[in-house]
């Protein structure tokens, strides 16, 4: 019994791990705190992203991240699969 309820909480571990995985960043709506679970980005450089959002208003393509002082090409390239700039 304690093997299936093991087999069944790692399933749902799992599972709910894929979910997150495929859930996209929209760079135009995301809080700090949701920025900060891009690679690379911790909290002054997310707070980077939402100012310059602010300032600048609604990224057009994930490239332009790159213009936030802070965070370059690779960086963006890292995160590319994770970003989107969809609008809601």
């Amino acid at each position: 019994m304690n093997l299936i309820k093991s087999l069944v909480l790692g399933l749902s571990l799992s599972l709910a791990s894929l979910a997150a995985f495929a859930a996209q960043i929209n760079l135009n709506t995301a809080s700090a705190a949701q920025l900060e679970t891009l690679n690379g980005i911790g909290a002054a450089k997310a707070e980077a992203i939402v100012e310059y959002r602010k300032e600048h208003g609604a990224f057009k393509s994930v490239d332009e991240l790159a213009n936030v002082k802070g965070i370059g090409l690779k960086t963006v390239e890292k995160n590319r699969e994770q970003m989107t700039v969809a609008a809601k």
